[in-house]
């Protein structure tokens, strides 16, 4: 009997190419689920695929650029045709977006900010939240940040862009309390990623955490012995934290 607790499972991921995304997809393939692998960088994928193959597992790429609504639409009945379901998405393509005064920022990179960190997110719900019902333990992942609540100066579109984020995951956490589906926010904090050193191009990334290092704790999450639901992890600090309650 295999000891991989995501044997058989399937599993969306995306950003999949290259930093937190990369090593989540290989965790959980390491587990045993088959990965289906989206990004838009073609040869990541490809280092990706020849990383799984090697621990045993198997994946299924997509170059898929997320602002491509139809795309993800069209993801989810290729997915329904092949498996009739889904267990795992894990939410974790995300861009910065300019560092600039608000009154200064153009209007369509606050859009495309809004359509990757938001908008694609929701899209992805909205095509695969049929086929995480249809698993006996649908589980969701998805990438916040601590910029929603410290909505630092001159990083408007991606403070906005990971609070709507968040309200977007409470949302569906509330509409599938009944269900099979759980889901949870993740903060992986200062990581040595791509992105941290665009935000801070003054930083030391050796001072800071390996971008696999969160990817156990993202897994722990998508095993269907995980009774999580609706609450964020905040990996610098190993801690949980539930959702603010509303006064009414």
């Amino acid at each position: 009997m295999s000891s991989k607790r995501l044997e058989g499972r399937v599993a969306v991921v995306t950003g999949a190419s290259r930093g937190i995304g990369y090593f989540a997809a290989k965790k959980l393939a390491e587990e045993g689920a088959h990965i289906i692998a989206i990004a838009r960088t073609v040869g990541g994928l490809e280092e990706l695929d020849d990383e799984i193959q090697q621990v045993g597992s198997s994946a299924t790429l997509v170059p898929l650029d997320l602002t491509d609504f139809d795309a993800i639409d069209r993801l989810g009945a290729a997915i329904f045709e092949r498996w009739k379901k889904l267990d795992i998405l894990v939410g974790n393509a995300g861009i910065l977006g300019p560092t600039s005064p608000l009154g200064h920022i153009d209007p369509k990179k606050f859009d495309d900010v809004l359509k990757i960190n938001v908008t694609a997110n929701w899209r992805l719900i909205r095509s695969l939240d049929p086929l995480l019902r249809q698993s006996d333990a649908g589980r969701a992942v998805f990438l916040t940040s601590a910029a929603s609540l410290r909505c630092r100066a001159y990083w408007g579109p991606y403070n906005i862009s990971k609070a709507a984020l968040e309200a977007l995951v409470h949302t569906y956490v509330n509409e599938t309390r009944k269900t099979n589906v759980k889901s949870m926010l993740v903060n992986p904090g200062a990581m040595r990623t791509g992105m941290r050193a665009k935000a801070m191009p003054g930083e030391d990334p050796m001072t800071l955490p390996h971008a696999s290092e969160v990817s156990d704790d993202i897994v722990r999450f998508c095993v269907p012995e995980s009774e999580e639901n609706g609450r964020i992890y905040d990996f610098q600090i190993k801690a949980l934290r539930d959702f603010a309650e509303p006064s009414y």
